[in-house]
């Protein structure tokens, strides 16, 4: 029945281009193309400035290393406006049939669990086909690099990069899906669209508040238990820096534990809380 019901949301979603092209086209078209712009606006600024100061033209000969393209998009792949365009997509997925009150007419179909966790199931397939064209993105990053400053191309992997690589990645993803679960539960609880796709935001606009001014003013230690459990992006990015070992090593072993419990309960809750509103909610009306 889980099945089923995630076929059936990801025709309805795949019919909604508009909404395909927000969430899974955008971003990665954006960064593509003004990587292109930022090269050959640098590269031609310098060679200008150059030119001024009768100095000659400075061209760098390494080659560009394609297998960079790969860790910068595993660790960028979750950046704001990622978690934007997704969440237009997840909002419309998880408040929609809200929006045109056709729950009573799917409800009788399938049980509850079922046509939530396809919803959701289909969030996280958006997230995972977003994180994928932003990674083309990226390699057109580093050829327009190549092409613009007349570089050679290489590529090359550290074997003990590649694990750290899929962490990376797979903590971008994570950090994807667990930013859409609170619309989830926005929208159950409200039955509003409008709440789904606000409520994340605010939410995670106070959270980054919270983590500039919690450390300033309040003394709060950032590798704590209160900002490491109120704050997923925070714990977010501990354990990218952890997996990426920028945190130094007796700190790693204890933060780490935090943030994954941190960033765990931010999955767990909204989705269980969400599941069981929507268990005891009246969709007669819907």
């Amino acid at each position: 029945m889980l099945v089923d019901a995630l076929k059936a949301e990801g025709y309805r979603f795949s019919l909604n281009r508009v909404l395909v092209f927000l969430s899974v086209l955008l971003t990665p078209l954006l960064f593509a193309v003004g990587g292109v712009l930022f090269h050959w606006i640098t590269k031609t600024n310098g060679d200008r400035a150059a030119q001024a100061a009768n100095l000659p033209l400075n061209t760098p000969t390494d080659a560009v290393n394609l297998g960079e393209a790969i860790s910068f998009a595993a660790a960028n792949c979750a950046n704001g406006f990622v978690l934007i365009c997704v969440l237009i997509a997840a909002a419309t997925i998880y408040a929609g049939d809200y929006r045109w009150e056709t729950w009573r007419l799917i409800s009788a179909r399938n049980d509850r669990a079922s046509l939530i966790l396809a919803k959701v199931g289909v969030v996280k397939l958006i997230a995972i086909v977003s994180s994928l064209f932003f990674l083309i993105a990226s390699f057109v990053f580093f050829l327009a690099q190549a092409v613009v400053y007349q570089r050679g191309l290489s590529f090359s992997i550290a074997g003990d990069d590649i694990g750290g690589i899929a962490l990376t990645w797979l903590l971008s993803y994570v950090r994807i899906v667990q930013f859409t679960l609170i619309g989830l539960l926005a929208a159950v609880m409200t039955r509003s669209l409008l709440a789904a796709l606000i409520v994340p935001w605010a939410l995670g606009f106070i959270q980054s508040l919270l983590g500039q001014i919690g450390p300033v003013l309040f003394g709060m230690d950032p590798g704590g238990w209160p900002l490491q459990l109120l704050l997923p992006g925070l714990a977010y990015d501990t354990l990218k820096a952890a997996v990426q070992g920028a945190l130094e090593a007796p700190l790693t072993g204890a933060v780490v534990w935090k943030s994954l419990i941190g960033l765990g309960l931010w999955i767990l809750v909204p989705l269980g809380a969400a599941l069981a509103w929507f268990r005891k909610q009246d969709l007669s009306k819907e």
